[in-house]
């Protein structure tokens, strides 16, 4: 096994680092010409937003709106090991992928039981020897040297695909609106359930895919072409009544639908237990995955420890707005007083009160009061403790 290889000359390993000008998806020029304001994300030059981002989070909540994620990694496996390389890698099993298109969500751990970053794995082939990855653009460097890491005693090849392009198309009327778009994509659209992709090649030429999966907590595909067919289906979308929308909407959305942004909610030092991904965690049969061991332990030792932390959605009905990095504290002032931490805070345009996502110790229990210092000057404010998502399919998902 070699290392990863890239299918250009433009190879952006470490470019980042090597040159601080961020990059720029196929998109760029859409973007300025959609009157995009634009920031450095992740090394990324991508829009914030393209005038209002509460119109654009409603947009999404209530129509159809469409992100460039373009920045994301992709990356292709194909070799007679690819399914056990993929068995070692990640804690859930691709053993569960039973039909070509099938996505599997996981995270890839350390040897410590960390997230090192939480991806997406699609089977490609009904013979199991092909498989594709899209993964976080801020975990890029990391995430490759770990695939090629654990690739070494694995037949297989790794190709990242730097030349493609994605766009997430999300809302109720999303697939409704890109059927409109693409009328020869209709029955394959029709077909596709959550978390599942279809090659498109047969209807649009090389490189074409799309899948039923999103970041918003709506209804939605993401679709992945060449870079250089991205501007023409971006107009397209567009002039189908897709609005645009930037990371600002982004942000927004994934807070109120509960989903963990890498290196806030999540990063190497947390272990899946404590960022609600133990869902994801395939532990029923003696697979030997990366990080297996000492997730095991350290579980063991904190519920023995009375240590054991837990993610929680907090609700603030009065002012004020939840930041990250506040620290969250329960039974304030008695002798069971513990803390936690915001790990993700904004106010939610569909909620009209400030949420936020917190990692708070297991043992919290509906009867035990929690508070927040906003301004961190010991003038505490109650928050109700609720049970994420706060929002999916665009409704409250707990009482008033």
């Amino acid at each position: 096994m070699t290392d990863i290889q890239a299918t250009n000359s433009q190879d952006t390993i470490s470019q980042s680092a090597q040159n601080p000008t961020p990059q720029r998806t196929p998109l760029y020029q859409s973007h300025v010409d959609s009157e995009g304001k634009l920031v450095d994300f992740s090394g990324w030059e991508l829009p914030i937003h393209y005038g209002s981002q509460i119109e654009e989070h409603e947009a999404v909540r209530t129509d159809a709106g469409m992100f460039d994620v373009s920045h994301m990694v992709v990356t292709d496996i194909k070799g007679t090991d690819s399914k056990a390389w993929l068995q070692k890698l990640l804690a859930n099993d691709v053993a569960k992928l039973k039909t070509v298109g099938k996505a599997l969500y996981s995270g890839m751990l350390n040897e410590q039981g960390g997230v090192i970053d939480d991806l997406i794995v699609y089977l490609m082939n009904a013979d199991e020897t092909e498989y594709r990855i899209v993964s976080n653009a801020a975990t890029r460097d990391k995430d490759l040297a770990q695939f090629n890491k654990v690739a070494k005693d694995f037949d297989i090849t790794l190709t990242e695909r730097p030349e493609l392009a994605m766009i997430a198309v999300q809302g109720p009327n999303a697939v409704e609106k890109l059927v409109q778009t693409k009328p020869s994509w209709a029955d394959t659209l029709a077909a596709l359930k959550p978390f599942v992709g279809a090659d498109l090649t047969d209807i649009e030429g090389t490189d074409w895919f799309v899948a039923r999966t999103g970041y918003t907590g709506e209804d939605g595909v993401e679709v992945i072409m060449h870079g250089d067919d991205a501007p023409a289906f971006f107009e397209q979308l567009k002039a189908n009544g897709i609005k645009p929308a930037g990371l600002g909407a982004r942000d927004t959305l994934r807070m109120e639908a509960g989903m963990n942004l890498y290196g806030h909610d999540m990063d190497e030092t947390i272990n899946p237990y404590e960022c609600n991904m133990g869902w994801t965690l395939a532990l029923k049969d003696d697979r030997d995955f990366v990080g297996r061991d000492a997730l095991v332990s350290q579980r063991k030792q904190a519920k023995d420890d009375n240590t054991a932390m837990k993610q929680v959605g907090l609700l603030l009905t009065t002012r004020g707005v939840l930041r990250e990095g506040m620290t969250v504290t329960i039974n304030q002032g008695t002798d069971n007083e513990q803390t936690g931490v915001i790990t993700s805070g904004t106010f939610s345009p569909s909620l009209k009160n400030s949420i936020a996502i917190a990692r708070v110790p297991a043992s919290l229990s509906d009867n035990d009061s929690v508070q927040v210092d906003l301004r961190g000057k010991g003038k505490f404010v109650d928050v109700r403790v609720l049970k994420l998502p706060f929002v999916r399919n665009g409704k409250q998902q707990f009482d008033s």
